[in-house]
């Protein structure tokens, strides 16, 4: 099957009239779909991550387009608490970052302040991913691994969507920092040899993993970081209605629902995202040439 006319679960796309709308030539996603990072001129650098530029059907397209059996890669969709984490608190996880096959925006925040930059950072939050791949990627046969999540979020997954081989491991609260059952959870993903492994243990801990199984012999498939996705997918989570997220509210609306666990994360760290913006742009802003003192 070639990357210019794919059909993924009934669902017909071809791919020149994506790529076009994105400003990327065919051999970008061709590049990609080697399991390589895209090539310097088709990613977008902004506040020191390299971004994948590129939309939810066409990034549908490449992962679609992968061999279940190529060697294990993954993918991570940093959101505004990513950024703050990374360029604040632990830069220590910067390699679980440059290491993946794709950074997608999951940020309709992130997207604004790039725009104002002149970078255009198309929105493809995990959770839109990976609902798109249950609804239209993932084959009832496929091989999938789910890291976290409890035994009744698998279960209701397997009936929503009828899968027939799933593989699911959940660690136990504070895992990372334990190095045996770092090993174990790495271990479970690599012997899975999934075509797809969600990893839902939240973040950094999934990005941790996430590295750690690419750096593994034997792994393969692609890996997703994805937080609470799959819990949005089995009706245990609300996600925002639609509008809300358009209206880049929908960190108000996870607020609203859970103040106790999430006010410090949108009301003390999250807004320190335009500060760091702030600084990361005047970073590299040009140095105005040196004029005599006498003139």
């Amino acid at each position: 099957m070639s990357l210019e006319h794919l059909n993924l679960a009934g669902h017909e796309i071809a791919m020149p009239q994506l790529v076009p709308e994105l400003g990327l030539p065919l051999d970008a996603l061709a590049d990609l779909d080697a399991g390589h990072r895209a090539a310097h001129p088709y990613e977008v650098e902004f506040l020191d991550l390299d971004f994948t530029p590129i939309d939810l059907p066409a990034a549908m397209a490449v992962v679609c387009q992968r061999p279940a059996s190529a060697p294990f890669t993954y993918i991570v969709t940093p959101n505004v608490d990513h950024v703050v984490r990374l360029l604040r608190r632990r830069s220590d996880l910067w390699p679980a970052y440059r290491d993946a096959w794709m950074t997608l925006c999951d940020s309709r925040i992130l997207a604004r302040l790039a725009r104002g930059d002149g970078r255009s950072l198309p929105v493809v939050t995990g959770s839109d991913l990976t609902l798109r791949l249950f609804e239209q990627g993932i084959a009832p046969d496929d091989t999938v691994a789910i890291l976290g999540g409890s035994d009744g979020t698998v279960a209701r997954l397997k009936t929503l969507y009828g899968l027939r081989d799933v593989r699911h491991y959940n660690p136990p609260m504070g895992f990372i920092n334990d190095p045996r059952e770092v090993a174990r959870a790495v271990r479970f993903v690599v012997e899975a040899k999934a075509r797809y492994s969600f990893l839902a243990v939240g973040s950094p801990q999934q990005e941790i993993i996430a590295r750690r199984v690419f750096r593994a012999r034997g792994a393969q498939g692609i890996g997703f970081c994805v937080g609470a996705s799959l819990e949005f997918l089995s009706g245990e989570q609300e996600r925002a209605p639609v509008m809300i997220q358009q209206m880049s509210m929908e960190w108000a609306f996870r607020l609203c629902s859970n103040p106790q666990r999430l006010w410090r994360r949108y009301l003390i760290e999250g807004p320190q995202i335009f500060r760091i913006h702030q600084m990361w742009r005047n970073s590299r802003a040009p140095i105005p040439a040196r004029t005599p003192l006498n003139a």
